[in-house]
């Protein structure tokens, strides 16, 4: 078997990936400090064609070398904004008919492979911050919380790594 070469994979240009239909999702970053995680996650959302990021209160922003480095230049594809307030965020997005889910281990949740995202419906995930997860006053504003199965001493995966497997779950139920 031959690995692909660049001109095989198809891939759209800036421009023709913003013109394309997007995935009914979007992720909010809450108070996420690495920049190579917002990176990772900027281009995981390019790979899915989530509809936006929201970055929120100290996650960075583009324009950063810290953030091109892993996003490769996700950043430019992808349309974002920036809220300095995450809860302001969750409110937004549940005033414009979202169903935002907190990506938490949290009394009540969901396990993502049991969760069926509705076709015709809008989500948002939130993903929280690399050691004190998503804020309770915003878990307390979403509409519920989704967790990852997991079977190991840590029962923790990296912020990057979490929000890929939650946005395949999405984009393979609603593409």
């Amino acid at each position: 078997m031959l690995k692909k070469t660049i001109f095989e994979m198809g891939r759209d240009t800036v421009d023709e990936f913003r013109r394309k239909p997007k995935l009914p999702l979007v992720i909010v970053l809450d108070n996420i400090r690495s920049l190579n995680n917002i990176g990772s996650i900027f281009r995981t959302s390019d790979a899915f064609r989530v509809e936006r990021l929201l970055l929120c209160g100290i996650t960075a922003t583009p324009p950063s070398a810290e953030i091109h480095k892993t996003a490769l230049g996700a950043e430019e594809s992808m349309a974002w904004e920036y809220y300095a307030d995450t809860l302001e965020a969750v409110r937004s997005l549940r005033g414009l008919g979202y169903t935002v889910l907190a990506l938490e281990l949290a009394q009540g949740s969901v396990a993502l492979d049991r969760y069926e995202p509705q076709p015709g419906r809008k989500y948002a995930i939130v993903a929280g911050h690399e050691v004190n997860g998503v804020q309770q006053a915003v878990v307390d504003a979403c509409d519920g919380c989704l967790e990852i199965p997991q079977e190991g001493t840590k029962h923790s995966l990296n912020v990057a790594v979490s929000t890929a497997i939650a946005a395949w779950h999405f984009f393979t139920a609603l593409r």
